[in-house]
């Protein structure tokens, strides 16, 4: 048996363990126990998701469509075909008229490629990803609060947590989500760290909090804001740190005086008691810590939420210092990855604007070539852009929009309208079957290169077994595509393709692969002598002074109404990840959650005369799906919860494309359904 340490595939923690195999086959997962974020934990995914790298539905040789169907190719037919198809359409419409979504599952040096290719290939900054659909809001509001747009701390300082101490979760479903994260807060709760938790739902993490606060879906700004006025009004807020580190705070002040507990409970139905409460919690602890997810960031209102947990944060001192900071958990093992290395319509890597003329130059100096400068089309874009026939070619590279967008039935009709699709993945997922060019990729564990974990923390993975089949290294497919369009750089290994990204990116300049070896160091790192950043904004802000918002609360862009009366929110369960492509191929996770379902009251479950496990039909006015009713007290009454991991029962069918006017992501976490029994 040989056994590979690499970094786990699924969510942003960044756990890392060992690949035991024998025979060219995974046997096994042994967790690491050194110089490991995980300290010798996984959660199900880690220690049982990974039979997907074997299934028999991987995806093992190059398909084209021909005569409406796909059909196997040699990869000279289809890299020559996507060749000729983007030097004509470059030719004929223009760089603009091509875009690309990236990858958040695939590692920093294929994201980095994927971005060059687009920019300094094709000429386009029509490039995106998940980011858009998850954290974008992140991004924006703590680069405006703070100047960078990441987690603020370290996971492992949820350990050292005490009675003196207090973590903040709101809009994250943390056990279930990053679990190995859920575990470490339960234990700082056990130890006496108390425990705030702002959630529609009941979950884990609720039933363990010395406050939670049920709130209403979308009204983040209102309690938010109600904590921060009774931190002010009680004299909680940390006066020095506001007068030398902090701008715009009256303005900000000025906002929350209308944001009493008795208001902000009219509209998230919090009793004002329990926001007093929780605010004397945070505003008391020598630290406080907060953490959320996407449910804070998946509404019209998202940059505004995350606006709101910054400010909360600067007020209350929390911020540049052990057991406290803003952090965003990233959902996927690299999405963090992914941004930093520029997959975004805006930044080349290091999150450096397309917009400025010096670094502009650097690029171009870099990948002699010229650059546009016209920030590129995000997702929501692109897919408008398709339908107005501004975009003639899509390359999907790791992502599956069938399932992962809100409003499905729309993303299809763009999908199927647009000339040219090529799709990039390990199975023939919902998204692939309507390409005209599919290319197989590899896993995790049959590649080389790195990850950039939730906390910054950019780790190794290795390769631990053959490719399948006739399948390729996404890096590898990428530049041969490059190549094919004129581009004469050769890259002999993902090492080579990192170097060239180092060169160009501040933050990672003294990050290499021979420092990472043993474990992974945090960004920026400035040069190779720079131990790397546990904890940003220590004395000084990455833009110099931290800058107070003032945020006033918005509804929702869809509330519940007579036709539709019940709202919808969504998210994951434990055992699967994303659109279930790698879970519900794994056995030992399908076999424990095979099907979806609705979570629904009991008292909205006896309106409708609906029993628990009885099939029913859900609709929005975007689509309607069929599923299971789950009748559980965990929603509720008037809320109702789906995930998106099953494809017969899709949730983004149902939700709502609206989005928020600075970053545009869509409002997944709240519309109107009915729901009706079959």
């Amino acid at each position: 048996m040989e056994s590979i340490l690499t970094t786990c595939p699924y969510c942003g923690t960044g756990c890392t363990f060992y690949l035991n195999t024998e025979h060219g086959e995974i046997i096994s997962v042994t967790p690491n126990r050194e110089n490991a974020v995980n300290k010798g934990k996984l959660c199900s995914k880690g220690y049982f998701g990974f039979d997907f790298v074997h299934h028999r539905d991987r995806l093992q040789q190059p398909l084209i469509r021909k005569n409406g169907v796909l059909v196997e190719a040699t990869w000279e037919e289809a890299i020559s075909l996507i060749a000729t198809k983007l030097k004509h359409t470059i030719q004929e419409f223009g760089s603009d008229s091509i875009a690309a979504f990236s990858s958040a599952r695939c590692t920093n040096e294929e994201n980095y490629l994927m971005q060059k290719l687009m920019r300094a290939v094709v000429g386009t900054n029509n490039i995106d990803h998940c980011a858009r659909l998850c954290h974008s809001p992140t991004v924006a509001g703590l680069a405006t609060a703070f100047g960078s747009g990441a987690m603020t701390n370290s996971i492992n300082e949820i350990e050292t947590m005490g009675p003196k101490d207090a973590i903040f979760a709101i809009g994250t479903n943390t056990t279930e989500c990053h679990p190995v994260m859920g575990v470490f807060m339960l234990q700082a709760k056990a130890r006496g760290t108390k425990l705030v938790v702002a959630d529609p739902r009941e979950i884990d993490l609720a039933r363990h909090a010395d406050v939670w606060l049920q709130h209403k879906p979308g009204t983040d700004v209102a309690l938010l804001s109600a904590i921060s006025h009774v931190i002010l009004k009680e004299g909680l807020e940390d006066r020095a740190f506001i007068k030398n580190r902090t701008n715009n705070f009256a303005a900000f002040k000025e906002t929350v005086k209308r944001y009493t507990p008795q208001y902000a409970e009219l509209i998230t139905g919090v009793p004002a008691e329990k926001i007093i409460k929780a605010a004397k919690i945070i505003g008391q602890a020598d630290h406080t810590a907060t953490y959320y997810t996407m449910g804070i960031t998946q509404h019209t209102s998202g940059v505004d939420n995350v606006l709101s947990v910054a400010n909360l944060a600067m007020i209350t001192g929390n911020l540049g210092k052990e057991k406290t900071g803003v952090n965003p958990l990233r959902g996927q093992n690299n999405v963090q990855g992914s941004c930093d290395m520029g997959a975004l319509p805006n930044v080349y890597p290091g999150y450096q604007s397309v917009k400025d003329s010096i670094i502009k130059a650097k690029f171009e100096e870099a990948w002699k070539t010229s650059l546009s400068d016209e920030i590129g089309l995000t997702i929501p874009e692109v897919l408008h852009g398709i339908e107005e026939d501004r975009v003639k070619v899509l390359y999907v590279f790791g992502e599956n929009p069938m399932r992962s967008d809100p409003d499905v039935n729309h993303v299809k009709h763009c999908l199927e309208q647009v000339d040219f699709l090529v799709v990039q993945d390990i199975f023939l997922t919902e998204t692939a079957e309507l390409a005209d060019v599919v290319l197989p990729g590899t896993t995790f564990a049959e590649k080389d290169g790195t990850f950039t974990s939730t906390e910054r923390r950019v780790q190794r993975i290795r390769k631990a077994i053959e490719p399948r089949g006739n399948s390729r290294p996404d890096w590898k497919i990428i530049g041969d595509i490059m190549n094919a369009l004129g581009d004469s750089t050769e890259y002999s290994s993902p090492q080579k393709i990192y170097e060239e990204m180092q060169s160009v990116t501040p933050s990672y300049a003294g990050i290499t692969y021979s420092r990472i070896e043993k474990g992974g160091i945090q960004w920026p790192c400035s040069d190779t002598e720079h131990p790397g950043t546990p904890i940003l904004h220590v004395g000084v802000f990455n833009r110099g002074i931290g800058e107070f918002t003032a945020v006033d609360y918005r509804d929702p862009a869809e509330l519940p109404d007579q036709e539709f009366p019940l709202m919808l929110t969504t998210g994951r369960v434990v055992a699967h990840y994303h659109t279930g492509s790698m879970t519900r191929r794994s056995w030992g996770l399908h076999g424990t959650h095979p099907e979806g379902y609705l979570e629904i009251n009991p008292l909205d479950a006896k309106r409708l005369n609906i029993e628990n496990e009885e099939l029913i039909r859900v609709s929005s006015r975007r689509g309607t799906i069929t599923t299971k009713a789950q009748v559980t007290k965990r929603v509720p009454e008037g809320l109702t919860f789906i995930t998106f991991h099953f494809t017969e029962s899709p949730g983004n069918m149902l939700t709502n494309s609206a989005s928020d006017p600075v970053c545009q992501i869509p409002e997944f976490k709240v519309c109107a359904v009915k729901v009706e029994k079959l």
